[in-house]
C-alpha cells in the first residue's frame, strides 16, 4: 500500500491571527478578471470566482453575491465565504471543458486563507487541483473599503 500526502493534506495554516474586519474589507482580484469584493457589513459580491481544491479542475466560474465572515482557529484566519446567489457562470480560459459553466454551482462555500506577505500587507489564498500538488489560488487588495 501506498498513499500520497501533499502540502494541502496536511496544510497548518498561516499561523496569522491579527487580521481585522476592517483590513480584510475591500476589492481582492486575481487573474483573468476575477473580482471579490468583501463588505464590512459581511456581505460580498464576485465576478469570475474559480472553485476550489478538485472543483477548480472543472473549469467553472461564478459571479454572485453572498456573505462572508472571518475565521480564527489554533492554526490561522480564513475567510469563510458563502455564495447565496448566482448571477453568472462561465469557463475558465485554460479549461478542458467547453462549456464548463453548465455544471457551476447554484451555492458554493469557499474558505480562503488569510496570510501577510512580505510587507505585512493581507493575502488571500486557497488551494486548487489536487491538494497534492499544493497550487494556489491568490488574491491581491486593490482597494480599501
Amino acid at each position: 500500500m501506498s498513499a500520497c500526502a501533499g502540502p494541502a493534506q496536511y496544510y497548518a495554516g498561516t499561523g496569522v491571527h491579527d487580521a481585522t474586519v476592517a483590513e480584510a474589507a475591500g476589492t481582492w482580484e486575481n487573474i483573468e478578471n476575477t473580482r471579490l469584493t468583501l463588505r464590512r457589513d459581511g456581505t460580498a459580491s464576485f465576478q469570475h470566482l474559480d472553485g476550489r481544491n478538485f472543483d477548480f479542475d472543472d473549469g467553472w466560474r461564478v459571479s454572485g453575491t453572498g456573505t462572508w465572515k472571518l475565521g480564527d482557529d489554533a492554526d490561522g484566519q480564513d475567510i469563510r465565504l458563502t455564495m447565496t446567489a448566482r448571477t453568472g457562470a462561465g469557463t475558465r480560459s485554460d479549461a478542458s471543458v467547453v462549456d464548463a459553466s453548465a455544471s457551476a454551482p447554484a451555492t458554493y462555500r469557499w474558505s480562503i486563507y488569510v496570510d501577510r506577505d512580505e510587507r505585512e500587507a493581507l493575502a488571500l489564498f486557497f488551494f486548487i487541483g489536487d491538494p497534492d500538488n499544493g497550487s494556489t489560488y491568490v488574491l491581491r487588495k486593490v482597494t480599501a473599503q
